[in-house]
């Protein structure tokens, strides 16, 4: 941290307590957040801070995305759906797009007026990528893109959606995979359902629908077609590591709130807190979280030098979201059946963290990429 990172987190702070989380409750049952709250992040310039200023980014590092990232876990404000969208999706545009790309869609994202997500995930397929089924045939100078995509974060507000999809509709390698871009405004996209989940009621998921929509050629990312699946296998270990600064963030959070709720709390005539059990359940997530934080800050140098290996990333990635979700478990136990009531924020950080086990990779695939590096 420094002076300028010091400065946006107080500002990412305010944002996320107060336009944020006093509407969370809301957001969850509409789910999905306001586009307002997306233009006023834009204005307090807390998109794209890693994009370079020249396409109306913050010209800043992962470093910045990263505080941002860990003052909306601290703000329990967990349905804004900016992190996916500055700190993944706008990179696949930065980092392999066209000039014209990046000067058409970038700035509009930074502004908030444009929203994007990244389509991945078929019903057929979870993390086996090179099985996608969706298509994009090139069609003279436009793709035609056919295909379903399902558990599309920020899919209800999409603008812009980065499409995993086969342009050599008969390869079975990677080879054959693409990055299309499709604006959700043209014919044949169809939006399917916000998908009802156990956790993170307010960020929305839903499904998505491509029946022969038309592209220009000039929407695929990247030079020539077949570089799909390098792009995301070069861009998913910083994904990862959002997941990680997320976790960490949380279970310092889960901590916080135990301790405030066991020492106010009491039972049998004095404080929880004075339990030997409280204690020692506490104690070791204290502990978790002063080793994760360790890590995390060891992952995130490396990240900002370029050092951050793939198994590294995939190491915070499973570990760290393991003790998220252990953590939360332990310390819901000690609230009893307050634990249970969505009013205690101990509820909710239980029910949002078990996906962060599933998505950016399951942890057992990321089990199998440490494996194959030792």
């Amino acid at each position: 941290m420094d002076e300028d990172l010091d400065a946006l987190r107080d500002l990412a702070r305010q944002f996320f307590e107060k336009e944020c989380a006093p509407n969370e409750e809301r957001w969850g049952r509409q789910q999905y957040v306001d586009r307002e709250t997306w233009l006023r992040a834009g204005e307090l310039g807390l998109l794209c801070l890693s994009i370079p200023e020249e396409y109306g980014g913050g010209g800043g590092s992962f470093a910045h995305e990263a505080t941002v990232a860990i003052e909306q876990v601290r703000a329990l404000a967990p349905s804004f759906g900016g992190l996916l969208h500055s700190g993944i999706i706008a990179h696949y545009i930065d980092s392999y797009g066209t000039e014209e790309q990046k000067r058409a869609w970038l700035p509009k994202m930074a502004s908030g007026e444009v929203i994007s997500a990244i389509a991945m995930t078929e019903p057929g397929t979870g993390s086996d990528l090179q099985s996608i089924k969706t298509k994009a045939i090139k069609e003279g100078d436009e793709y035609v893109v056919s295909g379903a995509k399902t558990f599309i974060s920020n899919g209800h507000n999409a603008d812009l959606v980065i499409v995993a999809a086969k342009t050599d509709p008969n390869g079975r390698g990677a080879d054959s995979v693409s990055l299309i871009a499709v604006e959700t405004d043209r014919a044949g996209f169809r939006r399917g359902r916000n998908l009802a989940k156990i956790g993170q009621h307010g960020q929305d998921t839903c499904e998505l629908f491509f029946d022969e929509v038309r592209v220009p050629h000039t929407n695929l990312i990247g030079a020539v077609e077949g570089l799909g699946f390098l792009q995301l296998m070069q861009q998913l270990p910083q994904e990862r590591l959002f997941l990680a600064i997320s976790a960490a963030a949380a279970i310092e959070k889960t901590v916080e709130v135990t301790l405030a709720y066991t020492k106010e709390r009491e039972a049998f005539g004095r404080a929880i807190f004075k339990f030997q059990n409280t204690q020692f359940v506490l104690a070791e997530a204290d502990t978790v979280k002063s080793i994760a934080w360790s890590f995390l800050d060891d992952c995130i140098a490396k990240h900002l030098r370029g050092e951050l290996d793939v198994p590294t990333a995939a190491k915070a990635k499973w570990w760290l979201t393991e003790q998220q979700c252990k953590v939360a478990d332990e310390c819901l136990q000690l609230f009893g059946g307050y634990g249970y009531m969505q009013e205690y924020p101990i509820s909710r950080i239980y029910t949002d963290a078990r996906i962060q086990k599933v998505y950016g990779g399951t942890n057992e695939i990321m089990k199998t990429i440490i494996a194959k590096s030792l």
